[in-house]
């Protein structure tokens, strides 16, 4: 949810101050009256709902989120819920205030003098809070409640704080305070322990344009589909500042709004050229790619622009490269689909982290740079150099193959018969039947690198016990497997789980770095708080063993030893030696196949 409406009546263009004649803009003439017109914030509709209809009404709440997702909208909203009366003036709080009542009316039209809004921004000092204390002793005029809605509250002093701590932990049951701020970490925790606290996440990006189209469709303002998305994108999730660049737009466009009006409007190059761009310069093609920047600077491109659009395509190749079903997503266009697969496709990893590495570092450059395109160019170039460096791996391949290869030129060695050995390695570069430079350095001896043996992959979570059990510096890591890892979902070079309580924080970590060592090969492992997973592998042994238990126990003579020995009872079955499993080392839980039976006290059978 957000500060702007899902749909508009006509009398909510215009608010009795406002003359018809005067225009409002669109984050004003839109914003919303009550919960239903807010978008993307369910959780805190939700808690509120519950919260009025059971009466467990916190007497301090502090909304939390970035600029233009709602807050004071949203403050206001629960102002008129508190203090809603109803059509009959006999309603009580309620999460649908009714909007007709005198309560309601007032608080929309900010003139009830029971809802006091406080800038903290202008009014900082200890001064100011203490001249709200003063009032908090009051008795509200007419309303039920009186709120106090005080925004930006991070920019209270010290002091500030401290002046109203007594009163926020103790208010008069008439006095409910309502905080909002974009720097929740500012907050001290002893302001923040007093306050029922609702986080108002960024609006989804498809939220944002079903809103916007629905906006412009009251407006009367035709606007294309992708036009929409680049407005939503831009908003960043905040629903006012996509609202502002809306109203911008349908003004740019004179009610009719195309896709190239809003990239020219917002300095965006055409996305199709940023993937021509991304891919030419990562194919080596720096000419080209140079004149194809400059044709897009050139058409009102912003380099700055551009190399963030270059960042946000190597994030978006980088999702489809791991998971291609990324790009199946009904919200991506068909050009990232089929670009996107595509250029993922002929990139390697390293590729695309390096560059992720490079265009970073250099969008800071550009930013600060007293030529923002010729800071961009020397960004494209040292990218395009550097997507034909090999990666570290393939370097330490080469030295390895280098060091067991001949050593010198032409076909042996060169200059003084240096053999195999140490010392000073000549080689001559001929040219021309005459021999045109010498040089010479100082080797070691080549030595044969020994290739590591990597295990075969394992096929199930018990083979990846069975792999860290078999290597003396992961016995314990099995342990931790084994014991505490419920397994989501399991496939060759990946695995999702659940800790159970008592695993180790880092266990995904450890699991990745012991694994990648052991098979040579990358694995994924991912922690799923939401799937409950299976039994772990110790569970699963418990269980078994108390099935053989219960098996053991219907045989006659064990029938027999239980009924002659009351207070006995099996505590371990023991199977054959070719059906015992091998147990992980280091694993002190303790066989589960020592003995037979055992009976209480001294006896033993």
């Amino acid at each position: 949810m957000t500060d702007q409406t899902q749909t508009a009546s006509p009398d909510q263009a215009t608010t009795p101050e406002t003359p018809k004649s005067e225009y409002q803009v669109l984050a004003r003439k839109y914003r919303p009256k009550s919960f239903d017109e807010l978008i993307g914030h369910g959780p805190m509709v939700k808690t509120l709902s519950n919260a009025l209809e059971s009466g467990r009404l916190a007497h301090a709440f502090i909304l939390t989120g970035v600029r233009g997702i709602g807050k004071t909208t949203t403050a206001r909203i629960i102002a008129r819920a508190l203090n809603c009366i109803g059509p009959d003036g006999k309603g009580g709080p309620t999460i649908e205030p009714c909007g007709v009542c005198q309560h309601c009316r007032a608080i929309a039209e900010d003139r009830d003098v029971d809802v006091m809004e406080m800038d903290a921004a202008s009014r900082t000092g200890v001064d100011d809070i203490r001249e709200l204390i003063e009032g908090v002793r009051y008795r509200p005029t007419a309303a039920r409640y009186k709120i106090y809605i005080i925004d930006e509250v991070h920019m209270l002093s010290k002091s500030a704080f401290n002046a109203l701590l007594k009163t926020l932990e103790e208010p008069p049951e008439h006095v409910k305070f309502i905080f909002a701020t974009t720097e929740i970490r500012k907050i001290p925790i002893t302001v923040l322990s007093r306050c029922q606290r609702f986080d108002l996440r960024r609006v989804q990006t498809d939220e944002l344009v079903a809103h916007y189209r629905r906006i412009a469709g009251l407006e009367n303002a035709e606007i294309e589909d992708e036009a929409l998305a680049l407005i939503a994108r831009a908003a960043d999730g905040s629903v006012r500042d996509g609202m502002s660049l809306l109203d911008q737009a349908i003004s740019h466009g004179a009610g009719k709004v195309t896709t190239q009006q809003v990239r020219d409007m917002l300095g965006l190059s055409d996305r199709s050229r940023i993937f021509d761009l991304f891919d030419l310069t990562m194919k080596g093609e720096i000419n080209e790619a140079l004149e194809l920047l400059g044709a897009q600077y050139a058409l009102g491109g912003d380099p700055a622009v551009m190399l963030q659009d270059l960042l946000d395509l190597t994030h978006w190749l980088t999702r489809v490269k791991l998971a291609p079903d990324a790009a199946d997503d009904p919200g991506v266009s068909q050009i990232e689909r089929e670009r996107g697969r595509e250029i993922a496709a002929k990139l390697a990893m390293p590729q695309l982290t390096r560059a992720w590495q490079m265009l970073l570092k250099g969008l800071e450059e550009t930013r600060i740079a007293p030529s923002p395109i010729q800071a961009a160019e020397m960004i494209l170039i040292r990218l395009a150099y550097a997507a034909e460096m090999p990666s570290p791996g393939d370097l330490i391949k080469k030295l390895k193959s280098g060091l067991n290869g001949p050593q010198a030129g032409n076909g042996g060695p060169a200059g003084g018969g240096n053999g195999g050995g140490g010392g000073p390695r000549m080689q001559v570069v001929n040219g021309g039947g005459a021999a045109q430079a010498v040089s010479a350095q100082y080797a070691p001896a080549p030595q044969r690198a020994e290739e590591p043996v990597y295990a075969k992959m394992p096929e199930s979570l018990e083979e990846v016990v069975a792999l860290l059990s078999a290597d003396r510096e992961t016995t314990g890591l099995a342990i931790q497997v084994k014991n505490y890892l419920h397994l989501v979902k399991f496939e060759k070079g990946r695995i999702d789980f659940r800790p159970a309580r008592g695993a180790n924080t880092d266990l995904s970590s450890q699991l990745i770095k012991a694994l990648n060592g052991l098979t040579g090969q990358r694995w994924i492992v991912s922690v799923s708080e939401r799937e409950q997973g299976a039994p772990t592998l110790k569970e699963q042994e418990l269980e078994e063993l108390e099935r053989r238990k219960a098996d053991a126990s219907q045989d006659p003579l064990v029938k027999a030893v239980l009924e002659g020995f009351p207070t006995s009872k099996i505590v371990a079955v023991h199977l054959p030696a070719d059906q015992m499993p091998e147990l992980a080392e280091g694993d002190d839980s303790g066989s589960v196949y020592d003995d037979a039976f055992y009976l209480e006290g001294d006896d033993e059978l």
